[in-house]
């Protein structure tokens, strides 16, 4: 359980430092429609996002090795550290202290899951979800992706963000799922591993999750996208850990008001990061 842990948070800071580069880059560019490939084309042949992803390689390798070892709703939480951590990194890229606002916003959703996660007390569950269990994990996240997808065609600035992470948050939830799902079936079999069917959803939700973080990071300040996105995919892992991989959840008696103040505290952090991007946006 300690390496899962220190794998986790290695894979945070990472992911914190892959996700400011990428956004830096991406604001760069001229805003277009979310699933517009043309954005990735263009980010491809940018010095700043390629070299976005060394770090985005090796904090995959250490959530990888921290799904294998630890339940999905644990491991997915322990990532949105990574969220103060990019507040902190893209401050100092930037040479200004940390907003007041932002860094009181990312506390408060990193309390928020911690405390969620204290209370729930996750537990491990089936290493390998039935077929039936992904057709549902690909039914309820399509059904948000796609209502944040058209919620964000209507709406401009922070909000279009948040929407877009959300939605990103979501994918690279399933992504996570499907990753430990993967990593846990695989046995040193390569054309195994190729044919898997897993694998092919797995590049796949990758791709277009990617689509859609990058278009997020065009609309405001960092702030809106990264809390939404950072705070969705965790959830986003526990339920689907709750459900197709069947990790069991405490939630009787006095947890939960508890979990419920969980939520509201989470829900603030991203109204509060939304409010400040949407006043510098």
């Amino acid at each position: 359980m300690i390496l899962s842990v220190v794998a986790a948070l290695v894979a945070a800071f990472c992911f914190a430092l892959s996700t400011t580069m990428h956004q830096r880059a991406a604001k760069r560019q001229r805003t277009r429609r979310v699933l517009d490939l043309r954005l990735l084309l263009r980010l491809l042949r940018t010095r700043l996002w390629q070299l976005g992803w060394v770090p985005d390689v090796v904090a995959v390798a250490s959530q990888t090795l921290a799904l294998r070892y630890g339940p999905l709703s644990l491991v997915q939480p322990l990532l949105a550290s990574g969220l103060f951590m990019a507040v902190v990194i893209e401050a100092a890229w930037s040479r200004r202290p940390v907003p007041r606002r932002d860094l009181t916003a990312v506390v408060l959703g990193t309390v928020g899951l911690v405390a969620f996660l204290v209370t729930v007390g996750p537990r491990a569950g089936v290493a390998d979800p039935t077929p039936g269990a992904w057709w549902w994990v690909a039914a309820g996240a399509g059904t948000a992706v796609a209502g944040c997808l058209l919620g964000a065609r209507r709406s401009r600035g922070a909000a279009r963000g948040a929407l877009l992470g959300v939605a990103a948050g979501v994918l690279y939830g399933v992504a996570a799922a499907l990753l430990k799902s993967v990593a846990t079936r695989f046995g040193g079999d390569l054309p195994a591993l190729v044919l898997d069917p897993r694998v092919a959803a797995l590049a796949l939700v990758a791709v277009l999750a990617v689509q859609v973080n990058q278009s997020a990071f065009q609309s405001g300040r960092i702030a809106a996208p990264l809390t939404a996105l950072t705070l969705t995919e965790p959830v986003t892992g526990v339920l689907v850990g709750a459900t197709a991989f069947r990790e069991t959840l405490s939630l009787g008696g006095v947890r939960i008001p508890l979990v419920v103040v969980s939520v509201a505290a989470i829900t603030g952090s991203v109204w509060l990061a939304g409010a400040r991007s949407q006043a510098r946006s």
